[in-house]
C-alpha cells in the first residue's frame, strides 16, 4: 500500500479506536480474549492491518455498514456464553477509500447524485465484559435476515437498506412483544434521509410508527447542508463514531435509558454492480441499556 496511502491511514483509525476503548476500560491487550472486527474495503485489510500488532486472536467481520451493530452483537454474545471474558468490537471507513473502491478516483471529479451519502472518515470501538460491570448493558440482539428489493442504484444506498432495517426491527418488536414507545431512541446506521423516509413508510404500512423517536448515525454525523453531504453520511465508521460517543455517553450518564442500534448495510461489490446485481440489505439490531440508577 505504500508509504503513505488512504488504506493505512484508516488502519490507524481502528488501531487508535481499540487503544483507546482499552485505554477507558484500563485494560491491555492481553486482558481481551477476541477482537471482532470489519470495514469496507477488499478482504477486510483497515482491521487486518491496524490490529496485527495487538497480538488479540482476531474474528474478521464483513456487515458492510451494518459492522459496527454485528461486531458488538457477536462479542455480546462471546461473553454471555461464556466463550470469552472479554471481546472488543471495532469498525472504520474512510472517505478516500472508499470512494478509491467502490466508485470514482477522487481526481474524477464526478457530481454526486441527490440520494449519495458521504462515507465517514470514522471509527469506533466498544469493550464488551462480564455482565454488570458497566454502565451500559446489552439486553438483546436480534441478526437480520437479507432483504432484496431489487435496488441497483449504487448511489442510493439508503432505499437498499431501508427494508432490511424495517423487517429486522418488526422482527425484534414480534420476538420481544414490544412497542417502539418502550424505548427512548430507535437508532438507525445510516440510512440517510432517503433510506429514513422510506423505512419509516414501510413501517407505517404495518401499523409500526417510530417517527417520534427515530433518528439516524447518517443525519447526525455532519451538518447535511454546510457540508454538502446530500443524503447524510454513511460507512462503517459513521454508526461506530455516533453510537462509541454521544450515545454511548448518553447511556452513561442516564440521559437515554433505552436504545434499539439497528445498524445497516448494503451487501454490494464492484464486481457484483459491474454484473448487474442489485444491492441486497441487511440489518442486525442491539438493545443496549442503561445501568444508572435513577435519584
Amino acid at each position: 500500500m505504500g508509504d503513505v496511502s488512504w488504506e493505512k491511514a484508516e488502519s490507524q483509525l481502528q488501531t487508535e479506536a481499540v487503544e483507546t476503548a482499552l485505554k477507558k476500560a484500563a485494560l491491555e491487550g492481553k486482558d481481551v480474549d477476541y477482537i471482532l472486527a470489519g470495514d469496507l474495503l477488499n478482504q477486510c485489510i483497515s482491521s487486518t492491518f491496524g490490529l496485527r500488532s495487538l497480538g488479540i486472536p482476531f474474528l474478521g467481520q464483513y456487515g458492510a455498514c451494518s459492522t459496527m451493530a454485528q461486531t458488538l452483537g457477536l462479542a455480546s454474545l462471546f461473553v454471555e456464553t461464556g466463550i470469552a471474558r472479554r471481546a472488543v468490537a471495532v469498525t472504520s471507513s474512510h472517505f478516500c477509500s472508499a470512494e478509491r473502491q467502490f466508485r470514482f478516483p477522487l481526481e474524477y471529479g464526478g457530481q454526486r447524485t441527490p440520494t449519495a451519502q458521504w462515507t465517514a472518515t470514522a471509527a469506533g470501538s466498544v469493550v464488551v465484559g462480564a455482565h454488570g460491570r458497566g454502565e451500559v448493558k446489552v439486553n438483546a440482539v436480534t441478526f437480520g435476515r437479507i432483504a432484496d428489493l431489487g435496488i441497483k442504484d449504487a448511489n442510493n444506498m439508503g432505499a437498499a437498506m431501508a427494508p432490511a432495517a424495517a423487517q429486522t426491527l418488526h422482527d425484534y418488536l414480534t420476538d420481544t412483544g414490544t412497542s417502539p414507545s418502550d424505548y427512548d431512541l430507535i437508532l438507525t446506521g445510516d440510512l440517510g434521509a432517503v433510506g429514513c423516509e422510506l423505512m419509516d413508510e414501510i413501517l407505517e404500512k404495518d401499523g409500526i410508527d417510530i417517527r417520534e423517536i427515530h433518528n439516524d448515525c447518517g443525519l447526525m454525523i455532519y451538518e447535511r447542508q454546510a457540508q454538502d453531504v446530500h443524503a447524510g453520511g454513511s460507512g462503517c465508521g459513521c454508526s461506530a463514531a455516533v453510537l462509541c460517543s454521544i450515545i454511548l455517553q448518553q447511556l452513561s450518564s442516564g440521559e437515554l435509558k433505552k436504545v434499539l442500534f439497528l445498524g445497516t448495510g448494503a451487501l454490494m461489490s464492484t464486481t457484483s454492480s459491474q454484473q448487474g446485481e442489485s444491492i441486497p440489505g441487511i440489518a442486525h439490531l442491539v438493545f443496549l441499556e442503561s445501568q444508572v440508577k435513577a435519584d
